[in-house]
């Protein structure tokens, strides 16, 4: 040991708690938290400010990345260049800021992970909207501490115009805290400021109505709002998001594109990881991933298997993969040097109150340099006022510090004024430069009152804050990215929708769209019409009826499965367009098929529910009746609607009263009616009574109608080979043509059939006002209109409908919209709202 030196003991306990301290706040301050003020962390600080210093200015020429990397190091952070590098490169990434700080030149990495090109090889300098966070930085608006080897100076934060820490979010892992904070859309962020600076009391519900959510720069969708209220009120909270999907068909096979992903999410990883979990079996239905991505824009496209529900598959997707991921908000930021978790108000209170303190600090800094001015043009025009006296003193002096002494002697001057005048050129002795200096001197003096009044003025200074927030605003302002979905939350998403009508078509091959009913009002009467949807070949629209966007369509299938949608979920179309398949939209497994459609009013109505009934047939003749509240809370994958017997499967079903009239029609060409009533309503897996008997194990049921007005309704019934006629339900004096009977029975003849009618294959309830659509098994579909039928009686043969070529029959009857109805549809809301669709 050296003289002098002693050694002191320690406990080693004390000393590392210390130490870790030490080094604890070092890592919580100096490196990974943010300062709330500008929402920069210290190293992005330096970079700014180094670029600053070194000129790289947005309307200057790019330079290397590693000379502006070797000014920060060299200056102001001593650590490793890559982290100096990597902090450059990820403010310059589209796909990371929601606005990038840096115009970075040369490769800078991509969304598939892939690294960026050394330091070496690309350039980068500010973007226009860095400028404005180091705005004001030379008016002594922000505090300077020195750097590591006390040689130079650097800003402790910055004057930022720009709300960073919304705007920009930030992440970071410090010793025993972590923050991770999402970015915000600027155009929402400014207006949620300005609606704090009118109002300092508002509270952070008010502050959401302007600032809705976080708006991510890779967009994707905001599912569900829950977590994002947490977020905001607590600081605390988790926001799901997910890839924008749609569906697509690519050369014949349904496809899922995915367009945008969810933000932080390595794209080139997820599609890896799919492909594994495809290979695995883990995720059933893709054939095929590919990446379509290109300079103008993200496609990534999933080939379906020709089996698979493009719905089921997509849920699977993400349930599984990283096209649903999670953030977890977690606003911790430095205030006042020590760590805080904040809530949406306090990250605004915190910003307009460093924008206070910078507004401040800029106007006296402005009226010290506008006073200084001032004094030294007083001293001028006292000299021009005096000028021939001013030039005989100078020069009978014998050196400049003479001439200043007599000048402060004989003029009551300051050394400033007489260092001023005696420094004054020649030309301003001018008559003109003296008008110059008087009218220098009265604006400077009306700037000075100004800035005196500022600095008096608390309102005067917000409203320049607000003012300024406005002009960023209008510089930089864009449109959200991120759309938020709030069906995936708790929030009804009913209250965001307006119950506006629509018209709902569902075409032949099960294409459905609904469609706003002013597009179908545009055309005054006598126009020509416009053609009102565009199907695919042998395709046309089968059922179009007009509704509202908070009703309820339910979707019954042959294996006796019941669906429901509101209205407004399912896709909009123009009249033009084709609608989307129903399989897309609901999860109907690939063997099933939808055979009836029923559209009603609110499931959530008491009194609707249980005074309507679902009335069902199946092909083996059972028939059976539920109260419509069996209905009224169905699943994603469906409810049972009835129990289907083994060869049996649904046929038709339909809303009803209970005071309806049911018939049915079998094969054989007979048809029973019966009232509603003698079937007791039955629960949902119930299996049905006997609707009628068949007259052998060939024969099946082919047609149901309900029966509200017998005497207006006519039962049309069409034959295999063509034959086909309309019959009255009930004769003008109330005499019942088709009698009524109990349940269960044959029935009675509806059509002779014979070796050339052949088998019995529709039955509807028509009217004048509509049209057939008749298809053949051949595919061909031929219209005619219904009031060109004749009606006749119940037993006979019928006319021959359409002529068929050798081994050709009809495959099935359609009752559509009248022609002119179809192309200019007026459809007006009536009691057919509420009623079923039948095949």
């Amino acid at each position: 040991m050296t003289e002098g030196e002693q050694l002191i003991p320690i406990n080693i306990e004390d000393e590392m708690k210390t130490a870790y301290i030490d080094y604890s706040m070092s890592v919580i301050v100096s490196r990974a938290l943010p300062d709330v003020r500008d929402g920069l962390k210290p190293v992005h600080r330096r970079v700014l400010f180094g670029m600053h210093e070194l000129g790289v200015l947005s309307n200057k020429s790019h330079k290397k990345s590693a000379r502006i990397v070797g000014e920060v190091l060299g200056k102001y952070h001593p650590h490793g260049d890559t982290s100096v590098y990597d902090t450059m490169v990820r403010m310059a990434q589209s796909w990371s800021l929601r606005y990038q700080l840096v115009d970075g030149q040369g490769n800078f990495g991509s969304v598939d992970g892939d690294s960026p090109a050394a330091m070496r090889y690309t350039e980068a300098r500010m973007q226009k909207i860095s400028e404005e966070m180091l705005s004001d930085i030379d008016k002594e608006t922000v505090d300077y501490s020195l750097n590591f080897d006390d040689t130079l100076e650097e800003p402790t934060v910055l004057p930022t115009r720009i709300p960073n820490l919304l705007v920009n979010g930030a992440s970071g892992i410090a010793v025993g805290m972590a923050t991770n904070m999402p970015p915000h859309n600027l155009t929402e962020v400014i207006d949620g400021t300005t609606a704090y600076i009118n109002d300092n009391s508002i509270e952070v519900e008010g502050l959401m109505e302007y600032i809705k959510a976080p708006d991510f720069p890779t967009g994707g969708i905001i599912y569900g709002y829950e977590g994002v209220r947490e977020a905001f009120k607590t600081g605390r909270g988790r926001v799901v998001m997910r890839a924008k999907t749609h569906f697509e068909e690519v050369n014949g096979k349904e496809c899922i594109i995915v367009t945008e992903i969810p933000y932080q999410v390595n794209k080139a990883d997820m599609i890896k990881k799919t492909a594994d979990m495809v290979n695995d079996k883990k995720i059933e239905g893709i054939s095929l991933i590919r990446d379509e991505s290109d300079r103008n824009g993200m496609r990534i496209v999933y080939f379906l298997k020709r089996d698979a529900v493009p719905n089921v598959v997509l849920n699977t997707l993400f349930k599984h993969t990283a096209l649903q991921t999670s953030f977890s908000v977690n606003n911790i930021a430095l205030v006042n040097g020590r760590p805080e978790q904040l809530n949406l108000k306090d990250l605004i209170v915190h910003f307009v109150n460093h924008r206070h303190d910078v507004v401040i600090r800029r106007t006296k800094y402005l009226l010290k340099k506008a006073e200084e001015r001032a004094h030294i043009l007083e001293g001028l025009i006292i000299a021009s006022d005096n000028i021939d006296e001013v030039i005989a003193l100078i020069r009978g002096s014998k050196n400049a510090e003479e001439a200043r002494n007599k000048l402060i002697e004989r003029f009551s001057l300051t050394e400033i004024q007489a260092k001023a005048i005696v420094e004054m050129r020649l030309r301003q002795l001018t008559g003109l430069e003296q008008d110059k200096l008087r009218s220098e001197y009265e604006e400077l003096m009306k700037t000075i009152d100004d800035l005196k009044d500022i600095l008096a003025n608390e309102d005067r200074r917000m409203q320049i804050i607000k003012d300024e927030l406005l002009e960023i605003k209008e510089k930089y302002g864009d449109e959200r990215r991120s759309i938020i979905n709030l069906a995936g939350g708790d929030v009804s998403i009913e209250d965001m929708i307006p119950n506006e009508s629509v018209v709902l078509t569902i075409s032949h091959a099960g294409y459905i769209k609904r469609t706003p009913l002013a597009e179908y009002k545009t055309q005054s009467r006598g126009g020509v019409g416009q053609k009102a949807s565009t199907t695919r070949d042998e395709d046309f629209l089968e059922y179009i009826f007009a509704g509202t966007n908070h009703q309820y369509m339910l979707f019954f299938t042959q294996k006796g499965k019941c669906f429901w949608m509101r209205v407004y979920e399912i896709p909009e179309g123009s009249k033009a367009s084709k609608g989307r398949a129903i399989q897309n939209l609901i999860s109907i497994e690939p063997d099933d098929k939808i055979n009836a459609f029923i559209c009603v009013e609110d499931l959530n109505d008491e009194a609707f529910i249980n005074n309507h009934y679902v009335v069902m047939a199946t092909k083996k003749g059972q028939i059976k009746k539920t109260v419509l509240e069996q209905y009224s809370r169905p699943r994603s994958n469906g409810i049972n609607a009835i129990t289907i017997k083994d060869g049996d499967e649904l046929l038709s079903a339909a809303l009803t009263t209970g005071d309806s009239h049911v018939m049915l029609a079998v094969k054989s060409g007979k048809a029973i009616r019966f009232e509603e009533d003698k079937t007791r309503p039955m629960g949902r897996n119930a299996s049905g009574v006997r609707g009628i008997k068949l007259a052998d194990d060939k024969d099946e049921v082919v047609g149901m109608v309900t029966v509200n007005n017998p005497k207006e309704e006519t039962i049309l019934v069409v034959s295999e080979n063509g034959y086909g006629k309309r019959t009255f339900i009930d004769d003008e004096d109330g005499e019942q043509i088709y009698r009524i009977t109990n349940r269960g029975g044959k029935g009675v003849k509806t059509i002779t059939i014979s070796e050339k009618t052949g088998s019995l294959v529709a039955m509807k309830s028509v009217t004048d006002d509509e049209d057939l659509m008749i298809i053949k098994k051949s595919g061909v579909a031929i219209r005619m209109s219904v009031n060109e039928l004749r009606v006749m009686g119940r037993a006979t043969q019928g006319v021959k409908l359409i002529n068929l070529k050798d081994g050709d029959s009809i495959a099935a009857v359609a009752k559509i919209a009248k022609q002119d109805d179809e192309e200019n549809i007026e459809i007006e809301s009536s009691e057919e709202n509420n009623n079923s669709t039948e095949n």
